[in-house]
């Protein structure tokens, strides 16, 4: 069992920045693939971004790339989302996960994966 809490969610204004951080626990994480989701209209969860067990590879969806950074720090049991250039159609509940899977095709898909947090909220405004 693994369990996610997340932090850092705010309010900021457009062009302004967050970091969120989910801190895992049990010793079990660098079993675990990490992802970062978020709801969207008429989808399951949309895909933000993902990391690899290692951390060696990350992965992220077209509408973050160049403005969001994911890493983890193993020893901290943490990862984190560095989120830069926000805009208004970044406001969400960010939700943190754990996937046993380690491929592209696994961590970029919400049913891979098998633990969940209970989300932090981001709102930037205009």
């Amino acid at each position: 069992q693994v369990q996610l809490v997340e932090s850092g969610g705010g309010l900021v204004q457009a062009g302004g920045s967050l970091r969120l951080s989910c801190a895992a626990s049990g010793r079990t994480f660098t079993r675990y693939a990490m992802g970062w989701f978020r709801p969207a209209p008429g989808k399951e969860r949309e895909f933000v971004a993902a990391i690899s067990r290692s951390g060696g590879s990350t992965y992220y969806a077209d509408s973050v790339k160049g403005r969001f950074t994911i890493s983890r720090d193993n020893a901290k049991n943490t990862v984190y989302l560095q989120m830069n250039n926000l805009k208004p159609e970044d406001t969400a509940v960010y939700y943190c996960a754990a996937s046993s899977g380690d491929t592209m095709l696994a961590v970029t898909h919400p049913r891979s994966y098998d633990y969940w947090g209970q989300g932090t909220q981001v709102t930037v405004s205009s």
